[in-house]
């Protein structure tokens, strides 16, 4: 599915679009299939990115209605929280599906000092199954019931996180104020950028703030000039990597990813970002804009 040009998360339209137009379900195998490739089509796993949630409750409404599962993305989510009108409450994310992923690579809002990860859900059957999953197999030691592989958490990287754990709605906290104040401060630039939308029924953590610019390379490199680091989170869309071409989408397929995916980077975000560093990043980035808006009359005339 493609996403949403605001959120960049899941869009639900066109989930429904797709379910709708381009699934049909085949009563001899008594499952939804892909009318182009004929391929199951069993869950949905919608994305949290950059620290705010897919809009889960017409995403769950339509996996409801169709008999998929949901599995929540929530690697770049930690603390996010979704204000489901359904229910008429908050939501963290990761509590919504069936099962949900979340990544503690030490970049991670909590983060551990290596690899690391983990999976939560509420299904009994499915946590013994991952229980196994992760421990070779193993029902018990030495008695394996499937194939699986070495997944544990490690018990040092377990206490470092349960210590971290206790700061992550403070580094929450300061992560939003620092996005809310990079809002204010590009607040004034009437062109060239677009800054992170947050949708009403989310309160996101700000794992990343990205913007939109033209020429991204052209901005990084002036920032990096000035000692400014960024990122690119991320530059190529996943049906355009070379890991899927099997699955033969095209260029084209996903119009709003692809758009998105050539503009965005990534600026400075973490909780300890003080107010002296996050003026100077903008400062950077208002100069690169001037200069391209300059540029740009110029030509013009």
């Amino acid at each position: 599915m493609d996403i949403s040009e605001d959120t960049y998360t899941m869009d639900p339209a066109k989930l429904r679009e797709y379910l709708e137009n381009k699934c049909e379900f085949d009563a001899a195998r008594g499952k939804l299939t892909e009318k182009a490739s004929g391929r199951v089509v069993s869950a949905v796993v919608p994305v949290h990115l950059y620290g705010q949630t897919a809009d889960m409750d017409p995403i769950l409404e339509l996996a409801e209605k169709n008999n998929l599962t949901v599995i929540e993305d929530a690697c770049q989510a930690h603390g996010a929280q979704y204000f489901s009108k359904k229910d008429g409450t908050w939501k963290k994310a990761g509590s919504m599906g069936l099962a949900a992923a979340f990544s503690f690579y030490p970049g991670k809002n909590l983060g551990a000092c290596g690899e690391a990860g983990a999976i939560t859900t509420n299904d009994e059957a499915m946590a013994k199954k991952m229980r196994m999953i992760r421990d070779h197999g193993q029902a018990k030691k030495y008695y394996h019931d499937m194939e699986g592989y070495n997944g544990r958490l490690d018990s040092i990287q377990a206490g470092w996180l349960s210590v971290k754990l206790r700061h992550l709605a403070d580094w929450n906290e300061s992560r939003r104020t620092l996005a809310h104040r990079y809002h204010k401060l590009f607040e004034d630039v009437k062109e060239g950028i677009i800054v992170p939308r947050e949708a009403p029924w989310t309160k996101g953590v700000y794992h990343l703030y990205v913007i939109r610019v033209q020429d991204r390379e052209a901005l990084q490199t002036h920032l990096a000039e000035a000692g400014i680091g960024t990122g690119i989170h991320y530059p190529i869309p996943l049906h355009q990597q070379k890991a899927y071409g099997h699955l033969q989408y095209e260029t084209g397929d996903f119009p709003v990813t692809e758009r998105v995916a050539s503009e965005i980077v990534s600026l400075p975000m973490f909780p300890q970002l003080i107010s002296s560093q996050q003026d100077q990043v903008v400062k950077r980035t208002k100069e690169f804009l001037a200069a391209r808006v300059a540029a740009s009359y110029s030509l013009s005339d």
